[in-house]
């Protein structure tokens, strides 16, 4: 009986050595197989029509966009895009330009970078940034920035580091004013 049980003891050892051998994983596969597959959606040359019970509000151009899956969806639009915003009388009031923008979507908020370009079309205010923020919860204040900025007007250019400002770019102010600004004497109170 005993060199029956030592047979059977000997036997599932050598069952189990074979077992933990052939049961070996590449840890690279492992790796490959646990990792989460992020899907991306591509489309090229697209327009987007942003509207608000039925008012177009803007319209978005771009010539490539990336809609990413991820736990918190994104959007990038790697190489360039536009935007026309349009008032109530559907009259485009100002118009937006970078070289990259990148869309959060459970937050609203879109972050623009690489010679970024803001004008008012009836006032004639540029603005012209490398970074800057468009968040459509901070109404009055879409747009803003903690990074150096130029704002050129009709009469002037002014330099700083940080601003806010309208989305139609009609009410701005530079947080820090950097360099002399000239005013007219015309303009100063008497």
């Amino acid at each position: 009986m005993k060199k029956i049980n030592y047979n059977i003891f000997c036997a599932a050892l050598v069952s189990g050595c074979f077992f933990l051998y052939a049961c070996e994983n590449d840890q690279e596969k492992v790796n490959s197989i646990n990792q989460k597959k992020t899907g991306i959606e591509e489309a090229k040359n697209i327009t987007l029509n942003y509207t608000i019970g039925g008012k177009t509000k803007a319209i978005i151009t771009a010539p490539l966009m990336l809609n990413v899956q991820e736990v918190e969806p994104y959007i990038i639009f790697p190489n360039n895009i536009h935007a026309d915003f349009y008032n109530n009388s559907d009259t485009i009031e100002s118009k937006m330009d970078a070289k990259y923008a990148k869309y959060k979507q459970y937050q609203s908020l879109v972050f623009l970078r690489d010679s970024v370009v803001v004008v008012n079309m009836e006032k004639g205010d540029t603005l012209y940034c490398d970074e800057l923020f468009w968040d459509r919860n901070r109404i009055g204040n879409e747009f803003y920035t903690e990074k150096p900025v130029r704002i050129r007007t009709k009469t002037e250019t002014i330099n700083g580091v940080g601003m806010e400002a309208s989305q139609d770019f009609k009410n701005w102010h530079i947080l820090q004013s950097v360099g002399s600004i000239s005013v007219p004497s015309s303009k100063f109170p008497q």
